[in-house]
């Protein structure tokens, strides 16, 4: 008997939840079960202590359609996004947090929005219900900076709430606090990425888990994610700019040191003259810029020739059959 297709798969990372758990899951059976999509709810347990997954093996005996997920320890939001992800069966994925702040009920219209033919579809809390100063604020900024330094204009990168097309995320893997940048890496494979307002409410039940210390991370993934952007597969240019322009810098300061020297006749010239020991310092520092350069190629070769992994992405194949016709396939690939 042939298995029913899943149109959508809703994941949903949960740490430390119980107390909101039973209600979570019974208001998207509220909104989704016996509509016209078939669908599967994947809640992924990341090492909760306080038995939130004693209760979600207990739910399934009234939900056939969940599937839970318990990880060892708690390893974070974003590996247990991924772990979610890998099982996920659905042509839609959508993930939302389990505090019962994102809204079940903007599934439907983030589905709705794919359909329209999307690839990203990212909720944003225009009207945000956290604390002004450790929460909206630092998320503000955050933001701001993630869409200038990726390029791509979206109002909350922090919304967990977002659909996307399974192949979007099939040959994504997140480490840190990845799961906030899929949107514009995404974007970077040409995929088509836009965002629409959701509704979001106050936490009723339990602590926040986030707090100042999560924007720390989320800068050093953007670094991170700026980088394999951009030069993934020229390190070179980023290690090698540097290196000229620090050799260049070197040359300046030596340049200034000659003419004190020459020129000035200054005593200053060879006596106690930073300058002088600043020129060897940068000229070796732009040597170890180059070959950190050549060390970042040899690296990034091996990665991409190890997973047979090109550096391209397909969208559309028009190839001719052997009856002489042509072959429209949709073909995707991931950098």
């Amino acid at each position: 008997m042939a298995q029913t297709k899943i149109d959508i798969s809703i994941v949903v990372p949960l740490f430390n939840e119980r107390d909101n758990v039973v209600e979570l899951v019974s208001e998207i059976d509220r909104v989704l079960n016996g509509g016209d999509l078939n669908f599967e709810l994947i809640a992924v347990d990341d090492g909760s202590t306080d038995g939130t997954f004693d209760l979600l093996e207990q739910l399934r005996a009234d939900y056939q359609y969940l599937t839970v997920i318990g990880l060892r320890r708690n390893f974070g939001q974003t590996a247990a996004m991924a772990a979610g992800f890998d099982h996920a069966q659905g042509e839609i994925i959508v993930p939302l947090d389990g505090d019962l702040q994102n809204d079940p009920a903007d599934v439907p219209a983030l589905v709705a929005k794919i359909r329209e033919g999307y690839d990203v579809v990212s909720g944003w809390r225009k009207d945000r219900k956290d604390c002004l100063i450790t929460r909206k604020i630092p998320s503000w900024v955050a933001n701001a900076l993630i869409a200038r330094i990726t390029g791509v204009k979206l109002h909350d990168y922090g919304c967990s709430l977002k659909a996307y097309n399974r192949e979007v995320v099939s040959h994504t893997r997140l480490y840190g606090e990845m799961h906030r940048f899929i949107p514009a890496l995404a974007s970077w494979s040409g995929a088509r990425v836009t965002e629409m307002v959701v509704n979001h409410r106050p936490r009723q039940r339990g602590v926040t888990k986030y707090g100042l210390s999560r924007t720390t991370k989320v800068m050093l993934d953007l670094l991170t994610v700026k980088f394999l952007g951009t030069f993934s597969t020229k390190p070179l240019h980023v290690f090698g700019t540097i290196g000229l322009l620090t050799l260049f810098t070197s040359f300046v300061t030596g340049g200034v040191v000659l003419y004190m020297k020459f020129i000035h006749s200054s005593h200053l010239a060879m006596n106690r003259n930073p300058l002088l020991v600043l020129t060897p310092v940068l000229m070796m520092t732009s040597v170890q810029f180059f070959l950190m350069g050549l060390l970042a190629e040899m690296l990034a070769r091996t990665y991409h020739e190890s997973q047979n992994k090109p550096t391209y992405i397909i969208r559309r194949l028009l190839k001719k059959t052997n009856k002489n016709d042509m072959n429209d396939t949709e073909k995707g690939s991931s950098v």
